[in-house]
């Protein structure tokens, strides 16, 4: 196969771009920084949504829509989510003619009265809409996330970890009081960090974030951090508590029990396509994509051995059996019987795309009544009797989905470095890499003089550390 992967310890950067590229995850667009997902890649995004989709609603909340086209003066609103989002905001300021010819124009006098902003984020066009929607504690809380794409004009992108325009989720919720509030933020960030570990089998640290790291407009940003096997962190989810900020921004008042006016307790929380770069630097190896099983759009796959037609009828009507005996315990089979392709070709293009079970089945495994059948984790291979398949897969499956867990979280743990001592902290960093624990002493001025002396920054304040 022509899909040569980069080793990963010659070039990280080209090796993630070899398995997103050969994997068929996604490509870049004609548009600057944009990327296509292409339709295996959109497939592990749908299994996210989903599962996702069912945790978040099964906490209570509901799915809306709002417009991606935000009026620039709510964003001057909120000082610090201006200022925070000021360099990133696409802005819309004219809209198209044609002359007398048919061909598209833009003339002053086809610029907009106000200027229109591509949606970086949605607080501000839903707190305005909040302020129609609550008069009353009645009305509280209000529990919304909406599935979107956004815009944030990126100058240095890489597909899925930062492009231009990305798929994500946005939780917007609105609440009688401080602790309401609170609670659901790290609601919120628990329901992440055990999204990332059932599902993608990536361990992270929960805690918050620093003050300059906090998202901007945010009172306290909870999140769930992740370590890559180059030794770096990604950040996989965040959730924030907004304070009253945006409810004073957009004058959201509520008569409470008491019958007095106040303002209304925000949150806001997100997880977006970058999720998938997570998934393939957590995983993945020189041979390609690595998928737990929970996300895999095909768990198992089938491939035919066979030298003619005779043998290829045979061989397909005892692949079949296995295939309909794994769908009735709702597993994902494909039977690839393109006869255009090599067997050879098929096992790597497999391997590549990171299916969790390769079967092979010939002639000779009919005549012993048993498959062989090939992990991708480990790659590991056993024979197999066929009518132990549709109890032994689904355990495959578990133990496939376990085993990935546990080797990151070793990885993990194996690169966390305590220190005690700033001599020893930049030694680590220049050198090892992965997470460092360290002492700070809570000042801006300390961090910035880290940053500037070593480039670390602060990726997360463990729970268990905040004073």
């Amino acid at each position: 196969m022509s899909k040569k992967i980069t080793a990963r310890n010659k070039d990280y950067s080209q090796w993630y771009n070899d398995i997103v590229q050969h994997a068929e995850l996604a490509e870049s667009s004609g548009v600057r920084g944009c990327m296509v997902i292409k339709p295996y890649g959109f497939a592990i995004w749908e299994k996210m949504q989903q599962a996702l989709d069912v945790m978040f609603k099964e906490t209570g909340h509901s799915n809306a829509y709002f417009p991606l086209f935000i009026p620039k003066s709510y964003f001057n609103k909120e000082a610090a989510h201006v200022e925070g989002f000021a360099k990133e905001c696409a802005v819309v300021t004219h809209y198209r003619l044609k002359n007398d010819n048919g061909n598209i124009i833009v003339d002053s006098n086809a610029k907009l009265e106000e200027e229109l902003i591509v949606r970086p984020t949605s607080e501000t066009i839903i707190w305005d809409t909040y302020r129609k929607w609550i008069q009353s504690y009645r009305d509280l809380p209000i529990l919304l996330n909406q599935w979107a794409n956004v815009v944030r004009w990126e100058m240095r992108t890489r597909l899925f970890l930062r492009t231009s325009e990305f798929l994500w989720q946005e939780g917007h919720t609105a609440h009688s009081s401080k602790e309401e509030a609170i609670n659901e933020a790290k609601l919120i960030n628990d329901l992440y960090s055990k999204f990332a570990e059932d599902f993608m089998s990536i361990p992270v640290i929960q805690g918050v974030k620093s003050e300059s790291e906090r998202f901007a407009g945010a009172i306290e940003t909870y999140c769930i951090e992740a370590l890559m096997q180059d030794g770096k962190s990604l950040q996989a989810g965040t959730s924030h508590f907004l304070g009253q900020n945006f409810a004073k921004a957009f004058d959201v008042k509520f008569a409470n029990q008491e019958g007095k006016l106040d303002y209304v307790w925000a949150t806001s929380w997100g997880v977006s396509t970058r999720l998938m770069g997570a998934l393939i630097m957590t995983h993945s190896d020189d041979n390609g994509l690595i998928l737990p099983p929970k996300l895999a759009p095909i768990q198992v796959v089938i491939i035919p051995i066979y030298k003619d037609e005779a043998q290829f009828d045979e061989v397909s009507k005892y692949a079949n059996d296995i295939k309909d005996s794994l769908f009735q315990k709702k597993i994902s089979v494909k039977y690839d019987d393109r006869k255009n392709f090599k067997p050879g070709y098929k096992f790597n293009e497999y391997e590549l795309k990171g299916v969790p079970i390769r079967i092979s089945v010939g002639p000779r495994d009919i005549d012993q009544n048993q498959v062989e059948l090939a992990r991708r984790d480990t790659l590991e291979k056993s024979l197999i009797p066929k009518n132990e398949i549709s109890k032994y897969i689904p355990k495959l499956l578990n133990q496939i989905q376990e085993n990935l867990l546990n080797k990151a979280k070793d990885f993990r743990d194996k690169n966390i470095t305590e220190v005690d001592d700033f001599d020893e902290f930049k030694r680590i960093i220049n050198t090892k890499g992965g997470f460092v624990s360290a002492h700070w002493d809570g000042s801006l001025a300390t961090e910035d003089e880290i940053k500037k002396l070593t480039k670390a920054t602060i990726r997360c304040i463990p729970y268990e550390y905040k004073g």
